[in-house]
């Protein structure tokens, strides 16, 4: 299927009103998200990529989110990810509000967790041979904590941190050429976590219960935090806790 620019491609048994009432909505985060993309070309990919990502294409490579946009090739996309200039953080920030708007419910819980990414080479940013939750064993990955926030009206990602292990922050030759700041500390899980949760807690998280394992339920400061802001929470704990 090949689409001209500001087209998106449905499955084929869609209804015409569903169609309609999704290109509103895709329209209203595109919006959004185009305040941080200076030029034409990039606001143009950066919602071509998210299409892509919604779409029903089983496999989610660059090749296939081109074809589905109407591109022969990945280019575009990949100048988009990989070299042009745009921050990251100030775009979670422009669509988060979105997201918790349409969202966000009395009885949804924040979720407090890491996932791994498995990797085979050496210069992928964090990565190190660690605990894997994603493999079930020791193995070579990035690790990213999340705060996903689940509600019956659907799931967002609130944010999200890189772990380095310390073998990355005590080597400021290989944090630069990952393109990882030189200022940036080695920090266990639970302080990431709970660094991201003070900016969550900031944009205005509705009601909601809190739930961790048992790495992010072990950290005492954590759990005293929660408890200071009322939140009802459920953090797994060994007996050492």
């Amino acid at each position: 299927m090949e689409l001209s620019q500001g087209q998106v491609a449905f499955p084929g048994d869609v209804a015409l009103e569903t169609g309609r009432a999704w290109t509103l909505w895709l329209t209203a985060v595109e919006r959004r998200m185009g305040a941080q993309f200076t030029r034409r070309e990039a606001r143009w990919h950066a919602g071509a990529y998210l299409r892509g990502l919604l779409s029903p294409v089983e496999r989610k490579n660059g090749w296939q989110i081109a074809a589905i946009n109407g591109e022969t090739t990945p280019y575009g996309g990949q100048q988009l990810l990989g070299r042009a200039q745009w921050d990251a953080d100030a775009l979670r920030d422009d669509v988060r509000p979105y997201g918790l708007e349409h969202l966000g419910a009395s009885q949804a819980v924040l979720v407090m967790d890491e996932t791994g990414c498995l990797k085979k080479g050496q210069h992928a940013a964090g990565e190190a041979r660690q605990e894997s939750g994603t493999a079930g064993r020791v193995d070579t990955c990035q690790l990213g904590v999340f705060l996903p926030y689940a509600s019956p009206r659907g799931q967002v990602l609130l944010e999200r941190e890189l772990s380095l292990p310390q073998e990355w922050t005590n080597d400021a030759a290989r944090c630069q050429g990952a393109g990882i700041p030189a200022e940036r500390p080695f920090a266990t899980k639970p302080q990431l976590a709970q660094q991201r949760r003070q900016r969550a807690c900031d944009a205005g998280l509705p009601a909601a219960w809190v739930v961790g394992e048992r790495v992010y339920g072990e950290h005492r400061s954590l759990r005293l935090w929660w408890e200071a802001q009322g939140h009802a929470h459920v953090l797994a704990v060994s007996g050492k806790a």
